[in-house]
């Protein structure tokens, strides 16, 4: 066991790395069963008990000083990195305060669900019922958007047309502007809002913050404090003793000043992570550009002497917490999101404010740390263009061709132009990152409510089909139209629930602490809940466009081209599932002998086309509470399903209850024969630039494609068509059918098998069955 020397203008210390420390720190993550922790449940209702009568926002920040100061701490054997939402790892924390309701119709399921289960241990079950639900029951933000919920809207989502999001969590889906404590420090932005608050004596947001920040430095004493305790132990080894003295000193530096090095700036941002997650419990509190504003301290690090060893360690730690926070959801939450896509997502490269490529020597090392972690978080992202280096694009491909789906690609030349046409500066624009699955954000300088709600456009198609059934001289333009009046009326009703949405968070989960590390909010002394923020929009996204255009042109057609049956015919067709021999016949006839977007068919792409570009630019005409706009995604992270089993049976040959196309804008599941190109060119067809808050097209290869040097050069090309036809997003899976069939078989084989699920990667043995199933049956490209 080597000693090594690290010198450098803040500390001087000498330590010992076991070779294996990142490996056993992996290890020991995954080694325990998820279970629900009360903690934060229990400490949130406390204050709130303690706080009646005083200001909401008060009451937030006074509560999440409260979890600081009393939520029991820990420091696992061999971290650098202190900050853990719960000592058990991966643990499940409940936000009673947003929606107490959920948890106790799921009592007794929730270990035995379908997908993403926890433990919740009888005494915590019998306390959760006895304390906390009694206390939040009609006190929470679920009954006030229930109560605000119009009859028109409620029969808009109890026909399944649209979904509410982000009812029952905290919103999240920011990042917050990182630079701004790493650069000055806790103590700087803690003296910025007293000299804020003394201009401004009643704002109760600038006290809130006030409250949250001195509980964050209390809580850094409290780690240093256990620090030392741990090393003051005489069984704890030599090695391991100088290690948490100075884990102590960083903590009690950090209270006050600003970090200097790149250890003491990654402890600085985990920490604020911690916090948000404390304050907000929400997914998708993500990181955004880190290879740009943790470049400084990562180089000066370097020229300090600090040894490579030890960066891969501290960066490896920081990789490993990210995979500790898991999100608990409601059974239907965790269908729709399935697999835990925490959000730690972090964007690698891409323009800067020059219009110049910015990659860094952190850039390749993130890549290349990741080559060795392998798991979902971080969810890591590379932006690219036509002025990407050669290098770091062939180490881009390097990494997808592990097949952990990561990292997925953004465009610069559709994500950019796409912010401009929202009012968005240029410098700004081109400061974009990813937050979340693949929405797309401002870093520090938005509040974008990425996840209000979605839009199915299958269920519009399908209604109206039912709506139009009798009606005997109806062409296919009358049937089209009245897709789109149909549209145009539950857009209007989408953003109207989405807005409640908005006000409840504004009303009962206000977020200071985030709040004063979103631009503006400060200057303007608002919450971002209130409107604080430079950009505020709200994402609604429209599901099911592939789908759709396969339908319309079988519609088209089949039954006013080609006259093969009448409409009410093909309507009652729907009606019976494509029921003997007879209706399986036409379902075998609507799937092989119809063109299928995905293929670069011009008339059924367009299709698409034209139907996305209306429900884009009539959402876009709508406002949303904190004056921004409402803006697209084409996306369905792992929705495709449950949506699908929300919709009958379709002309495109869908049985009732399948599934949706994967992914958003991705061809349906098997459909795409022509090979890889013909799905970028049916894609590009689609006006990506307007999808703003994000789209998703999922693609599968076989492993052989990308290997070697020719299998990788060949890849970068394809990469560099992907930008050139202006696609927004794309990721991949490159992992064999065989594979995945067999770890499905033999999950025991297979427990690190971490695969693309939509917008985030997920460990294949942690999803059900359905979702394993639409991975298998993706189809398997090669070049």
């Amino acid at each position: 066991m080597s000693i090594t020397t690290i010198n450098t203008t803040t500390m001087n210390f000498q330590t010992a790395r076991p070779q294996s420390r990142l490996e056993e720190m992996k290890h020991n993550l995954f080694k325990q069963k998820r279970q629900i922790s009360l903690e934060r449940a229990i400490l949130y209702t406390e204050s709130y008990q303690q706080t009646e009568g005083e200001p909401t926002i008060i009451r937030r920040a006074k509560a999440v000083a409260h979890i600081l100061d009393n939520v029991e701490i820990s420091i696992r054997p061999g971290e650098l990195l202190v900050g853990n939402l719960t000592v058990r790892p991966r643990s499940g924390i409940l936000s009673p305060e947003m929606d107490p309701y959920w948890i106790v119709k799921e009592l007794d399921t929730i270990a035995t669900r379908p997908q993403d289960q926890f433990e919740f241990l009888p005494a915590d079950q019998k306390y959760y019922m006895e304390h906390l639900y009694p206390y939040w029951a009609g006190r929470a933000m679920k009954d006030y958007i229930n109560d605000q919920i119009s009859p028109e809207i409620k029969e808009a989502v109890d026909t399944k047309i649209i979904h509410l999001n982000q009812t029952d969590k905290g919103q999240g889906h920011i990042i917050m502007h990182f630079p701004l404590i790493l650069d000055n420090g806790i103590q700087k932005l803690v003296d910025l809002l007293e000299g804020k608050l003394l201009a401004n004596p009643e704002n109760t947001f600038y006290k809130a913050g006030l409250i949250i920040y001195h509980g964050m430095q209390r809580h850094l004493e409290r780690y240093a404090v256990l620090a030392e305790e741990m090393a003051n132990n005489g069984n704890v080894p030599a090695y391991r003793q100088i290690e948490l003295l100075q884990m102590a000193n960083m903590c009690r530096k950090l209270q006050h000043d600003k970090p200097d090095t790149f250890y003491e700036a990654l402890q600085l941002l985990w920490m604020v992570s911690i916090v948000g997650q404390y304050e907000s419990n929400a997914s998708s509190l993500s990181l955004g550009r880190m290879d740009q504003y943790m470049y400084p301290f990562y180089q000066k690090s370097l020229d300090d002497g600090v040894p490579m060893t030890f960066i891969d360690e501290i960066l490896g730690d920081f990789y490993l917490k990210t995979n500790d926070v898991v999100k608990l959801r409601s059974e239907a939450s965790a269908r729709d999101f399935a697999g835990f896509p925490t959000g730690y997502t972090v964007a690698l490269g891409g323009y800067d404010k020059y219009g110049q490529y910015a990659v860094n020597a952190l850039s390749f090392k993130m890549l290349d740390l990741y080559q060795r972690i392998l798991l979902p978080q971080p969810n890591l992202s590379v932006r690219i263009n036509d002025q990407i280096p050669r290098r770091f694009l062939r180490k881009t491909c390097e990494t997808i061709r592990i097949g952990t789906g990561i990292p997925m690609l953004f465009n610069d030349e559709v994500c950019i132009p796409g912010f401009l046409s929202q009012g968005v500066s240029l410098d700004d624009a081109r400061d974009y990152a990813v937050v979340g699955c693949v929405e797309t954000t401002v870093p520090g300088k938005t509040y974008g409510l990425h996840d209000i709600a979605l839009f199915n456009l299958m269920r519009i198609m399908e209604t109206t089909m039912y709506d139009l059934e009798n009606q005997s001289d109806l062409t296919y333009q009358d049937f089209k139209q009245a897709i789109i009046t149909k549209i145009d009326r539950y857009v209007k009703i989408v953003t109207d629930g989405a807005n409640i949405v908005d006000l409840g968070h504004r009303h009962y989960a206000p977020t200071p602490f985030l709040s004063t590390l979103i631009l503006d909010c400060l200057e303007n002394g608002q919450d971002v809940t209130e409107g604080g923020a430079r950009y505020n929009f709200s994402g609604v996204q429209g599901i099911g466009e592939p789908n759709l255009a396969d339908a319309l042109n079988v519609i088209r057609t089949a039954v006013f081209e080609k006259h093969e049956l009448t409409f009410k015919e093909l309507v009652e067709l729907m009606r019976s599932n494509y029921a003997g021999e007879d209706g399986e016949a036409l379902r075998q006839h609507f799937i092989h002998d119809f063109e299928k977007y995905g293929n670069d068919h011009e008339e059924v792409d367009m299709e698409a086309a034209e139907i996305w570009r209306h429900y884009a630019l009539e959402l876009g005409k709508y406002e949303n509470v904190r004056g921004g706009k409402f803006i697209a995604g084409a996306y369905t992270v792992s929705a495709h399903i449950p949506l699908g089993d929300e919709v009958g049976a379709t002309p495109d040959g869908r049985k009732a209850h399948d599934q949706l196309a994967d992914g958003g804008l991705s061809p349906m599941v098997g459909y795409d024969h022509l090979g890889p190109t013909a799905v970028l060119k049916s894609v590009s067809k689609i006006d990506n630039t307007l999808a703003v808050n994000g789209s998703l097209l999922n693609m599968k290869f076989s492993p052989n494609t990308l290997k070697g040097v020719v299998g990788i050069n060949k890849f970068a090309d394809f990469l560099m068509a992907f930008t050139y036809l202006k696609i927004r997003h794309i990721q991949f899976n490159v992992q064999s059918r065989e594979t995945l069939i067999d770890a499905q078989k033999h999950p025991e084989n297979y427990a690190s098998l971490v695969v693309r699920v939509a917008g985030y990667s997920a460990f294949f043995v942690d999803l059900n069955k359905h979702i394993q199933d639409d991975i298998i049956r993706r189809m398997e490209h090669q070049l």
